[in-house]
């Protein structure tokens, strides 16, 4: 048995929404797909009340004169460059987990165990 199309499947159910109730035709309800719906359109002037025209200057700031600071900048600069330091710093302090230190220190302490390499003097 083949399978139905979704248009099908909504002609179907159309036709039997308009013959199953006597209702008024403004009172029916049709289902329609998706490929059916309107399509937004990007031109449809939802952004020009706020929307600034072009100056002609870099981010709107005539030369000579100082670009009026925002409420969020400082926020901003503090929390990116402090996280930034706070990386750095927890980065440089990490313990060092790689493969290759935990391999030589195993053989070391093998090579202790049998004699072959003496045990280093602490220095307490």
């Amino acid at each position: 048995m083949p399978i139905p199309r979704p248009v099908a499947l909504t002609r179907v159910a159309n036709k039997i929404a308009a013959n199953s109730s006597p209702l008024a035709i403004s009172q029916r309800t049709f289902v329609r797909g998706f490929s059916q719906s309107n399509q937004r359109q990007a031109a449809d002037h939802a952004h020009e009340d706020h929307y600034d025209p072009p100056s002609g200057w870099l981010f709107g700031v005539k030369p000579g004169e100082k670009p009026e600071k925002e409420g969020w900048e400082n926020v901003w600069i503090w929390g990116f460059f402090g996280s930034l330091g706070l990386g750095v710093v927890a980065y440089a302090f990490k313990p060092d987990t790689s493969i290759q230190t935990w391999a030589l220190e195993e053989a070391r302490r093998r090579l202790e165990v049998e004699g072959i390499l003496k045990e280093p003097e602490s220095k307490s």
